[in-house]
């Protein structure tokens, strides 16, 4: 398949990972410059896009309702911890605490629960658009030896 190109599944198949191997295989393959096997994740700055422009956006087209991206995290300020999730007509809003992504019964990743609400915060208009972001621990950075990097799989 050629990098960047659309693609479909022949019928029967289907992209469903689980969390860990979002974790795992394809976000510590991506971080670490090892292209996977097969390479089903697009990459887009998901959290510039309106959520109803990422189906269009995504390397895979299937009447799925779910879509795989690898994104930078975007700070709102240099060396801030607060991530910048404003869109043309809306945000992506967190919700809830990050929960861990485990493998056995060892902490590999963290994924977070956003919602996309039209408008501006904090009066925005919740939607029914879902997104998880996902990210590897420091620590599992650390023993893969990547540098600390702002890519998520979302």
């Amino acid at each position: 398949m050629a990098r960047g190109s659309g693609t479909s599944l022949a019928p029967g198949f289907r992209f469903h990972p689980t969390d860990e191997e979002l974790v795992r295989y394809y976000l510590k393959r991506k971080i670490s410059g090892k292209p996977p096997r097969y390479d089903p994740i697009s990459e887009v700055d998901v959290y510039k896009c309106e959520p109803w422009d990422l189906p269009d956006k995504s390397r895979l087209k299937t009447r799925d309702l779910e879509w795989y991206f690898f994104s930078v995290l975007d700070k709102k300020y240099g060396n801030g911890s607060k991530t910048n999730r404003a869109t043309e007509n809306g945000y992506w809003k967190t919700t809830g605490k990050d929960r861990p992504i485990r493998q056995s019964s060892r902490i590999v990743g963290m994924k977070k629960t956003l919602v996309y609400h039209s408008g501006r915060a904090p009066r925005g208009q919740r939607s029914n658009w879902v997104m998880h972001e996902y990210r590897m621990t420091d620590e599992e950075l650390e023993k893969a030896g990547i540098a600390q990097v702002r890519l998520v799989v979302s």
